[in-house]
């Protein structure tokens, strides 16, 4: 069996939706120089829909694949549809990821957690904290 498939692969060499939204609504970035691994999301929203979705990812296939297909799940849903992506669906739309690759997707749904956080807090909208858990102390970007 091969360490990848196709779908990774395929988002791997062939990334949906990269790039940068000038005056984004939203911006989440994970990461670090560290771990290897910086994924950064641009969110535009309108009416509560993501409207356009780009991303800039430093890292492995993995991640890139990761950041590619997360941004394609989210893409014309709503912010609240957007907020229940998991990392398990995106590993699973991918066809899987290697057991010691899987924070790539954990990667890709905290930095749409972190986008759209971002989003709430510039148009002063409230929303339940325990939605966006504290990445600052997460064990695979700061260890």
């Amino acid at each position: 069996m091969a360490l990848y498939s196709e779908k990774v692969m395929d988002h791997f060499t062939h990334p949906r939706n990269v790039g940068v939204i000038e005056n984004a609504d939203g911006i989440g970035e994970v990461g670090n120089a560290k771990c290897g691994d910086i994924m950064k999301i641009y969110l535009k929203i309108e009416n509560e829909i993501i409207v356009d979705v780009k991303f800039e990812t430093f890292g492995c296939g993995s991640a890139i694949a990761s950041s590619s297909m997360a941004t394609e799940m989210i893409k014309g849903k709503s912010i609240h549809e957007a907020l229940q992506l998991s990392n398990r669906a995106v590993a699973e739309a991918l066809d899987g990821l290697p057991a010691h690759k899987l924070h790539c997707s954990v990667l890709a749904e905290e930095a749409i957690k972190n986008a759209l956080k971002d989003y709430y807090d510039r148009n002063n909208i409230p929303y339940d904290k325990k939605l966006f858990p504290d990445c600052a102390n997460c064990a695979h970007c700061h260890e």
